[in-house]
């Protein structure tokens, strides 16, 4: 009796037996690319993404989108072709999903998998590490997530004949709240 007595006690006072559903909402966000050639290097900032989350049965799943048309980097004639080379007519929205274990949401690295779709492509990307720091009610959560232009398929812009490299890392500086 003893023995089930401390096993249940063990059940109940486990992180994994003590989660509960949660819903997180996006409440400010900053999201930059960063293009690279060996004339120049540009970043592009956005501060429109939405967000919402949704903790349940031990596991989060995230869902943020973003208009691609407002990345700004500084230069209107470059953010038009950035449009147009990434297809923003057809395809308007940069959508992020993640999924990573519940028991994360305390731990200081959030590992997540995640699907972002750009440019019409789908690219997944693995076990991908992102910050995370409480702040009063709030959680901000920052990382870097290592898109590619062959991830979506798009032609690398040139200047002066020589395409800008594949890398396009994508920094991500986000404010979570529960709701």
């Amino acid at each position: 009796m003893r023995f089930q007595s401390l096993l249940m006690i063990a059940l109940v006072a486990s992180p994994a037996f003590a989660q509960k559903d949660v819903q997180w909402t996006l409440a400010q966000s900053t999201l930059s690319y960063h293009m690279s050639h060996p004339m120049h290097e540009v970043d592009g900032t956005s501060h429109a993404a939405r967000g919402k989350g949704t903790c349940h049965a031990g596991l989060c799943d995230i869902l943020i989108a973003v208009p691609v048309k407002s990345f700004d980097s500084g230069d209107t004639n470059r953010d038009l072709h950035m449009l147009e080379t990434t297809r923003g007519a057809q395809f308007p929205m940069v959508v992020v999903r993640a999924h990573f274990p519940q028991s994360q949401t305390t731990e200081s690295t959030i590992y997540a998998d995640l699907e972002v779709q750009f440019a019409g492509q789908a690219a997944h990307y693995q076990h991908v590490p992102f910050q995370r720091a409480d702040q009063g009610h709030q959680v901000h959560i920052s990382g870097e997530i290592p898109a590619t232009c062959s991830d979506f398929k798009i032609d690398r812009p040139s200047f002066l004949t020589v395409p800008i490299k594949n890398e396009i890392p994508i920094k991500v500086d986000m404010i979570w709240q529960t709701n």
